[in-house]
């Protein structure tokens, strides 16, 4: 092989190197990417998780007066029925 050779062989490689560069800056700048749009899907999720939770939190807090209102409706009702069942009898 003589220099002249060896001059294009270190070219080849040379072009060959420098592709590969783009090619490796590339997928960085994706994953850059990729990642930052991850890290907001977490915050969009994680927000509206906390909605979620909020909404959730409020229903059963209404859902659990709504049930007490009713069990003390029951008892007011079911000692009536005695008081009434007491005078019939």
């Amino acid at each position: 092989m003589n220099s002249e050779e060896s001059e294009d062989i270190k070219r080849y490689f040379g072009v060959v190197a420098e592709g590969l560069r783009h090619d490796i800056q590339q997928v960085a700048e994706g994953h850059e990417i990729v990642l930052t749009q991850v890290k907001e899907f977490r915050k969009e999720v994680r927000e509206e998780f906390r909605e979620v939770r909020a909404v959730i939190k409020f229903s059963f807090a209404e859902l659990d007066q709504r049930i007490g209102t009713l069990e003390n409706e029951m008892l007011r009702m079911k000692k009536r029925l005695e008081q009434l069942e007491m005078q019939k009898g």
